[in-house]
């Protein structure tokens, strides 16, 4: 997964600058996991901000078509990749579908929602990769539905080891607009952290369970 570091470096600054991710060595969040974390991170903040919106999706867009060519579908991964999902398959004039983390136990009970022919080329659309689970878990169920999967795209992963593995053992290619290393130099070189915080930073990010 190589990064293009322009892109790299201004989508760190962005969801900087927006708020969007939140760096606090200093007194850590609690993740709905109970991993403490020094770094929170809501890249659902971007669609209510125009220019960060149109950048994000325009390179997206742009790493999707490079990496794997125009799909037949675009596909949000519930809930965090539904919006920014939609707007590049808009971008791309592409269809859009998105997956829920599990079945509806009502209704039609769908877990994807959408319209998806067995055989069609989807590639997803995340807004954040962590340990790649819930992502992989969406892919499953595209795949059970017989589409072909492609790969994803994501704004922005933090880098794990785990999330690697996990991927790589599903035979999945995945690629990210930014990652938790380009953050933290970007925020060191721009006073949003101290240096001396840099260690606890990458402490964390290689045994976060445990940090």
């Amino acid at each position: 997964m190589v990064l293009d570091k322009k892109i790299a470096e201004k989508t760190a600054d962005l969801l900087l600058q927006i708020k969007a991710i939140k760096l606090n060595p200093q007194e850590p969040f609690t993740w709905s996991s109970g991993w403490k974390s020094p770094i929170y991170c809501d890249n659902r903040m971007v669609l209510s901000y125009p220019k960060v919106r149109n950048f994000v999706k325009k390179s997206l867009a742009d790493q999707l078509k490079q990496r794997f060519g125009k799909p037949d579908v675009i596909a949000g991964v519930a809930t965090g990749g539904i919006g920014i999902g939609a707007l590049v398959a808009e971008y791309l004039d592409l269809p859009f579908v998105y997956v829920r983390p599990e079945a509806k136990k009502h209704g039609r009970k769908n877990q994807i929602e959408g319209f998806l022919e067995p055989g069609q080329k989807v590639v997803v659309i995340e807004d954040l990769i962590s340990t790649g689970k819930s992502s992989l878990n969406a892919i499953k169920a595209l795949k059970n539905a017989e589409a072909k999967v492609e790969g994803m795209i994501a704004i922005f992963s933090y880098g794990f080891d785990l999330a690697k593995e996990n991927f790589e053992e599903e035979g999945v290619e995945f690629g990210v607009l930014s990652n938790y290393q380009t953050l933290i130099n970007l925020a060191i070189d721009q006073n949003y952290l101290k240096q001396e915080d840099q260690q606890k930073l990458e402490s964390w990010r290689k045994d976060p369970a445990n940090w």
